[in-house]
């Protein structure tokens, strides 16, 4: 369940995914493997949820570790709202919504 204040980061690897899940939470970090919402999916069908105030954190392990997400979306007022677009591993902050 995804609730407000939570990220999504959303891979297009099911490898990458449990990989990035793993090096997290050696480290200590609270995280999530989840199946992505419909309204999020990519070719792999998971996400590593986490809360907000960790995004910086979580995103700076996986960009150290080349394993950055497709993207990843925060959970807010009802919606997803994308908080980074990785792109040939460069972090482009946005604010594009998705409907819940």
């Amino acid at each position: 369940m995804v609730r407000e204040g939570h990220v999504l980061a959303v891979f297009n690897s099911s490898h990458r995914v449990m990989k990035a899940e793993g090096i997290l939470k050696a480290l200590g970090l609270t995280i999530l493997l989840v199946p992505a919402p419909r309204q999020l999916q990519t070719d792999c069908g998971l996400a590593l949820r986490f809360g907000a105030d960790a995004t910086e954190q979580v995103m700076q392990v996986l960009r150290q570790e080349k394993l950055l997400p497709a993207f990843a979306s925060e959970f807010r007022g009802g919606r997803f709202v994308t908080v980074y677009e990785c792109e040939a591993g460069i972090i482009n902050h946005g604010t594009r919504g998705v409907g819940a």
